[in-house]
């Protein structure tokens, strides 16, 4: 069982990284409450949350994914 890995967001390109955030705010099931918020200011907010460390870049050698999570869920995988 391998150890997800955090990726520093600054090091990952422009492109890619917004890729990234724009897939973690428009995955299914993702709820951001009753008011309609438009995707690029997710996009903003999660960047927001990376450059603050409340977010992290990381990727799974076992599953070969990159994702992006909170802080919360890295507490509940002990990184």
């Amino acid at each position: 069982m391998s150890t997800p890995i955090i990726v520093p967001w600054s090091d990952i390109d422009r492109a890619t990284l917004d890729n990234l955030i724009e897939e973690f705010v428009t995955r299914d099931g993702t709820d951001y409450g009753e008011q309609e918020v438009a995707t690029a200011t997710k996009v903003e907010q999660v960047r927001a949350q990376l450059k603050r460390g409340e977010a992290s870049v990381v990727f799974d050698d076992a599953t070969e994914t990159v994702s992006v999570m909170t802080r919360e869920q890295l507490r509940e995988l002990g990184l």
